[in-house]
């Protein structure tokens, strides 16, 4: 939030409507940079060569009040007359941060760059060496007071974009700032109640979900069964790796590891309720729950994707499904998954909370296996996507549920599926039951979704679970990374 506006700010952008980035270090993806000149009506465009560009934005150059945006490297060549046309300026560690050693700050993620920048503008920094600036992030920056002020920003800006949220993509923006919020509150022991936030994603998904499956964007699939057909059309090899369980909150704290790596990040929506066994399915075989073979279990789940693959135009020997770091693909192989388990097994054998959860996930992330797994596949010429089934939030356990006529048994304990059961106004009051309004599910049977924050677990026992309906259930992680982007 703060690193954007402090690029934005230091770069021609406010008095000139041509501008020519150079961005050797590849800020605008690695940190999302560019948010800020999209928000002031500038189109971004990457630089590849001088014949594209004339070809697709010749007539843009000459328009009067045309505000673009050009991010480029620069190795490519640019000809003199584009220049003389562009106001440019270099975007680097050391022009943003001048007072300050680059190498400390290399290493920093997103949210440690948005802390320097709050604490550099109002400390008093003069040419620091390099223990000067490592002393500088530990004791002001990533302070507990300079971390409390910016949390207080970032509620304040949720708050701000939940008065007017309207699409998908706005609630994506939400949740990955509600994670922010999340992670850092519990490292920096600074308390935050968000479930406000997940009670107006519950009534957004209860009217609005129905209508999400043929919204696209540019940037990822809006719903999860849309990830096929959006990495079959941007990628002609790719391996999607699927987090079993993990949501913007383990992302942003695994992201940590990708340091160097060169990525896009996007959001997607699952399934509701948010299932493996749904979820993953609709993901991997480009379908809606209702058109599944077998929505409440996982064993046609291979079968499910290798016909989705086909569909899509590939042929047998050139599909591949694997599980764990160890997977590995043939050449002739351009169109693969794997899937891993391991946050999901940290879900549901977590019991200390958020917190123990919190914890656990950064000792996964200090192994680096996911990272070690993307490298390699990237270097092997495939393009890599990163996603999640499903995301996963705490609750207090309401009890169990027996002896009601439950239809369909699934592993999750935050829905229940149900068939001609007479008494659902029964099941609402006892347990405050949500009765879910079957969109994209087999309308044969009726769904009853626990509320934010419970699940049907020994009564007030402390989980972390997955099947509702929050905004951390159901926003996941879409990353993008492209082997061109990382190999060269």
């Amino acid at each position: 939030m703060l690193f954007d506006q402090f690029v934005y700010d230091q770069t021609p952008a406010k008095y000139s409507d041509k501008v020519l980035l150079w961005d050797d270090d590849y800020l605008k993806d690695k940190m999302n940079i560019d948010g800020e000149f999209r928000a002031s009506g500038f189109e971004i465009i990457e630089y590849t060569d001088d014949l594209k560009f004339r070809i697709e934005h010749e007539e843009d150059m000459k328009a009067e009040g045309k505000k673009l945006a050009v991010f480029a490297n620069s190795k490519s060549y640019v000809p003199y007359d584009l220049l003389k046309r562009m106001a440019a300026y270099k975007i680097s560690m050391q022009s943003l941060f001048g007072d300050l050693q680059t190498e400390p700050l290399a290493s920093l993620d997103k949210t440690g760059l948005d802390l320097v920048v709050q604490a550099y503008m109002t400390a008093f920094v003069k040419n620091f060496n390099k223990a000067e600036t490592e002393a500088f992030i530990e004791k002001q920056a990533f302070s507990k007071e300079n971390v409390s002020q910016y949390l207080d920003k970032l509620i304040t800006q949720i708050d701000k974009l939940m008065t007017e949220v309207k699409t998908p993509q706005e609630w994506f923006k939400v949740a990955e700032l509600k994670a922010e919020v999340q992670v850092l509150g519990t490292r920096y022991e600074v308390p935050v109640d968000m479930d406000y936030v997940n009670d107006a994603f519950r009534d957004y998904c209860m009217k609005e979900f129905g209508f999400i499956s043929s919204k696209l964007d540019r940037e990822g699939p809006v719903l999860v069964s849309r990830a096929m057909e959006f990495m079959k059309e941007h990628s002609d090899k790719f391996v999607v790796l699927v987090m079993d369980g993990m949501s913007e909150v383990d992302w942003n704290i695994i992201s940590e590891s990708f340091s160097g790596i060169h990525y896009h990040k996007a959001s997607a929506m699952a399934m509701i309720p948010s299932t493996t066994s749904v979820s993953r399915q609709c993901l991997l075989g480009g379908k809606l729950p209702m058109k599944l073979e077998s929505p409440w279990k996982q064993d046609k789940e291979k079968k499910e994707f290798v016909a989705c693959a086909k569909e899509l135009g590939y042929k047998e020997n050139q599909i591949g499904y694997a599980r764990g770091y160890g997977a590995d693909f043939s050449s002739v192989i351009k169109c693969a998954v794997v899937i891993i388990m391991d946050v999901d097994e940290i879900v549901h054998a977590e019991k200390q909370g958020r917190i123990g959860m919190i914890q656990d996930i950064e000792l996964l992330t200090k192994q680096g296996k996911l990272a070690a797994l993307t490298k390699r596949l990237l270097a092997q010429g495939f393009d890599v996507y990163i996603t999640a089934d499903h995301g996963n939030t705490d609750c207090t356990g309401i009890g169990h549920v027996t002896g009601i006529g439950v239809e369909v048994e699934t592993k999750s304990r935050r829905f229940l599926v149900l068939k001609d059961f007479a008494d659902k106004n029964a099941l609402k009051e006892k347990y405050g039951l949500l009765e879910y309004p079957k969109y994209y599910l087999p309308k044969e049977y009726d769904y009853m979704i626990c509320d934010n924050r419970k699940s049907f677990d020994k009564r007030g026992e402390e989980v972390i679970s997955h099947g509702g309906i929050t905004i951390d259930e159901v926003v996941v992680p879409f990353i993008k990374l492209k082997a061109v982007e990382n190999n060269g």
